[in-house]
């Protein structure tokens, strides 16, 4: 394998110059840079990453961690993310921390040094100390912060607006028992969708009722079991809120096995806007979310910090939400339909 000192020779040119031009120093002429390019080519030399970032400290790579790599909801936030870094000429490593905070730490120390700066989803409330001292100065953006990263800047959903919608359809349909299926008791997106859920039946009027709050865990499985709790709770609810789309598939499939009709005899929404929600029978109402701006957004930001001055004050973004009306719960119109398609939404961020 030929090394840069053969790409000199053959070139006729110093190792610093070949040096200066893997490293796009503007200290070199056009021309000599297509020559050393043109060698390198013909000599299949390529330099090396690790020594070249050790010069540049630059790796031209970000890190991203999440908490799980499963289903449309992260494969759409890598994608925005993804095309976002591309577009900027960085690449990405990606790891999954399993909504641990020991393991979220790991990462973050193995990925330092690695990338030149970090993209974390951090949905759990007690992540904030460890991850500040895994840091250091490290430049950092974190997705869905809850308490205590006010150093950081931050872009969170608009999870409890995005409830409020919801509820408020659902009243408006008639609804006065509505219950919520919520994500684990410690994830920041759960807490919030909850508050907004609490918050649209007091402006409405209704009564807390704790019994009417369900814990799952955002998958299918929860929401199914889910079910079986809804419906032994006197009197019934009539139709419920859960915590992501995954948990409102696992829980419509339930209610079809226990013979009851969505919407006629029990009303369902979810949480994200997948791509599977539309094409449900009948088709999900939910909170939209665009997941490939928002991982986008992210990478954005998070060049900014790491070309920003020391000492810049954080900014703390929220993207909205977006109630989608479909069939799941009793609207006899459609207007989400009109809404762009995730196809529609790859072709605009591609």
């Amino acid at each position: 394998m030929a090394n840069i000192k053969d790409v000199a020779r053959e070139a006729g040119v110093s190792v610093a110059t070949v040096s200066r031009v893997f490293n796009d120093s503007e200290q070199v002429s056009d021309e000599t840079r297509q020559l050393v390019r043109d060698v390198a080519g013909r000599l299949r030399y390529w330099p090396n990453g690790v020594a070249r970032s050790l010069i540049t400290n630059r790796t031209q790579a970000l890190g991203v961690l999440l908490p799980d790599l499963y289903g449309e909801f992260f494969s759409e936030l890598i994608r925005g993310i993804d095309l976002a870094a591309r577009s900027e000429g960085f690449h990405l490593l990606v790891s999954s921390s399993h909504s641990d905070t020991h393991g979220l730490v790991a990462a973050m120390r193995s990925m330092r040094g690695r990338v030149d700066g970090l993209v974390i989803m951090a949905p759990d409330f007690d992540s904030a100390a460890a991850m500040h001292d895994a840091a250091g100065e490290f430049p950092v953006v974190i997705l869905d912060p809850g308490v205590g990263m006010a150093t950081w800047d931050t872009i969170s959903i608009a999870n409890q607006d995005g409830a409020s919608q919801v509820v408020r359809h659902l009243v408006s349909l008639g609804h006065r028992r509505i219950a919520t299926v919520t994500g684990p008791r410690h994830n920041i997106d759960a807490q919030q969708r909850i508050v907004g859920y609490r918050a649209a039946l007091a402006e409405a009027g209704i009564a807390h009722d704790p019994q009417l709050e369900l814990e799952g865990d955002f998958t299918e499985p929860s929401g199914y079991r889910a079910v079986a709790q809804l419906l032994a709770i006197e009197p019934r609810p009539t139709a419920a809120l859960f915590g992501n789309d995954y948990m409102a598939i696992g829980a419509m499939s339930a209610l079809s096995e226990a013979g009851l009709r969505v919407p006629e005899d029990f009303a369902v929404a979810g949480f994200d806007d997948i791509a599977m929600a539309r094409y449900l029978t009948p088709a999900l109402t939910t909170v939209h979310v665009d997941l490939i701006e928002f991982g986008a957004r992210a990478v954005r930001r998070l060049l900014e910090v790491k070309d920003g001055a020391p000492g810049d004050v954080p900014r703390h973004e929220v993207v909205g939400a977006q109630l989608v009306i479909r069939r799941s719960c009793g609207a006899l119109e459609d207007p989400g339909a009109a809404y762009p398609t995730h196809s529609d939404r790859r072709r605009r961020h591609s």
